[in-house]
C-alpha cells in the first residue's frame, strides 16, 4: 500500500525523511521554481505535492500537480517541451523547491521561452530611476 501524505488525501511514495522536512501549503502543495541549469534563466513556477516531488526525483522529468485539473502532469508529455532534471533543492524555509532543468523548447504554456517575459514590471533602468524618485512601469 502506498502511504498517504500528511496534508493531502493523495497517495505518495516520497521518502518519509524528505516528506518530514517539507512545509506545505494548506492544500498540501509547495511551489517549484524551474530554472535553466546552465544560464540560470527562471523558466516557470509549478506546484508539487509529495507524489509529484517523488516522481520528479525518481524519473528525472518534472512532474507537477495541476490545481485547475486536479491531476499530475509531466512537463512536455503533451507539448514536447520537456524538462530534464539536473538538480532539486529545498530552500532554507523548506517551503519552496528550486528545480534546475535542461529545458527543451518553451517552458510557458503560451509558447514563450519563460513565463516571465511578457509582463515586466521593473527593469534595471527603471530601478535606477526609482532610486532618484522617478519610476516608469514596464521599462
Amino acid at each position: 500500500m502506498v502511504p498517504m501524505t500528511s496534508s493531502t488525501s493523495r497517495p505518495s511514495r516520497l521518502d518519509p525523511e524528505i516528506a518530514a522536512r517539507i512545509k506545505r501549503s494548506p492544500d498540501g502543495l509547495l511551489p517549484a521554481i524551474a530554472q535553466q541549469y546552465d544560464t540560470q534563466e527562471v523558466l516557470m513556477l509549478g506546484w508539487m505535492d509529495d507524489e509529484a516531488l517523488h516522481r520528479t526525483l525518481t524519473t528525472g522529468r518534472c512532474t507537477y500537480w495541476s490545481r485547475s485539473r486536479q491531476e499530475y502532469w509531466v512537463k512536455g508529455d503533451t507539448s514536447g517541451h520537456v524538462q530534464h532534471v539536473k538538480s532539486v533543492a529545498l530552500d532554507c524555509d523548506a517551503d519552496t523547491l528550486l528545480v534546475k532543468v535542461d529545458q527543451t523548447g518553451a517552458a510557458c504554456h503560451t509558447g514563450a521561452r519563460t513565463c516571465f517575459d511578457a509582463d515586466v514590471l521593473l527593469t534595471d533602468a527603471a530601478a535606477d530611476r526609482a532610486g532618484s524618485g522617478t519610476h516608469t512601469p514596464g521599462q
